[in-house]
């Protein structure tokens, strides 16, 4: 009997031992998970540890547009760059600024939109203002990076920091040359650029 009652022991022991806390301990740590709040009263996530580098990457440094207008762009002027610069303004800008910059999409009266290809924004803004733009918004423009800085919080977090200065890059490098070769396109085949 005295065996029997050991050896049902050994036998319970290991699958009682397993249902412990310590079979979970990695899994459920005490310490704080992402994206959970510092407390019950202060609903805001803990800051990220110092030197810790987000996935998304090194998030915006500046805290509003006009902090952005002497920014340097750290993305150089390449093929690549002004490639997914180009497809990013498709996507993202040319529902208002149409699809040259010439502020010509059917909405640009209605809400104001500049022509991107003006000699102003050419050559009087600056790149730095010009991500500050894209990164904060303005007054009608939602913001593409950083909406958490606006008061009204309007906008998305929909373009990375390199994909900013990719537009950028674009608006000031690219952009005006697409323009110029859609006017000769036109003149050249006017039902070519219809159909585009």
């Amino acid at each position: 009997m005295k065996y029997r009652l050991m050896l049902a022991a050994a036998v319970v022991f290991p699958a009682a031992a397993w249902a412990w806390p310590w079979s979970t301990d990695m899994a459920d740590q005490p310490s704080i998970k992402p994206q959970e709040p510092v407390s019950e009263q202060e609903l805001r996530m803990k800051p990220f540890p110092h030197r810790s580098v987000p996935v998304e990457g090194i998030p915006t440094q500046v805290a509003n547009r006009d902090e952005a207008k002497n920014l340097a762009n750290p993305i150089p002027v390449s093929e690549a760059s002004l490639r997914t610069g180009r497809t990013l303004f498709r996507i993202y800008c040319a529902a208002c600024h149409g699809l040259t910059g010439k502020a010509d999409s059917p909405i640009t009266p209605k809400i104001g939109a500049i022509p991107l290809v003006s000699d102003r924004v050419q050559h009087e803004l600056t790149e730095g203002w010009i991500f500050g733009t894209i990164s904060f918004g303005s007054f009608l423009m939602p913001a593409y990076g950083v909406p958490q800085a606006r008061e009204d919080q309007r906008g998305s977090n929909d373009l990375t920091v390199e994909e900013r200065w990719a537009v950028v890059n674009y608006v000031k490098h690219g952009l005006l040359k697409d323009a110029e070769a859609e006017v000769t396109t036109a003149a050249a085949d006017p039902k070519a650029s219809k159909a585009q």
